[in-house]
């Protein structure tokens, strides 16, 4: 009876959720596999923007202020052979304050001349 969550029983086992505002709310519970599969997950996004960083270094043009900048298009052309989520890695770029670029976000063919600058 108490796996059963139609129970009446007082003992019936009913899954602890963490009340608004403490900070476990919306978490998994530690030590949980879902818990390590966001960790590794987290940890492949961080790798990728890393990897994207360094593209837009090697194949950008460095400016008169000393950041490193390559349109939309030229980035596109390069970085999809690598990955097809650019769009999306460059908005957890700029998130992070690693890159910067005009707008909210990017569409290839449109925005193939905007310029992401890296900082």
């Amino acid at each position: 009876q108490r796996k059963n969550p139609f129970s009446n029983d007082s003992l019936a086992s009913k899954p602890v959720h963490a009340p608004r505002g403490d900070p476990a709310y919306g978490r998994p519970p530690e030590g949980s596999k879902t818990e390590q599969r966001g960790k590794d997950a987290h940890s492949h996004v961080g790798k990728e923007v890393e990897e994207l960083c360094l593209i837009i270094r090697s194949t950008g043009q460095k400016g008169e202020d000393g950041h490193v900048s390559v349109t939309f298009g030229q980035l596109f052309e390069t970085y999809v052979t690598i990955s097809n989520k650019v769009v999306g890695i460059l908005l957890r770029a700029r998130k992070h304050g690693l890159v910067h670029f005009e707008g909210e976000m990017l569409w290839q063919g449109k925005d193939d001349d905007v310029v992401i600058t890296l900082l």
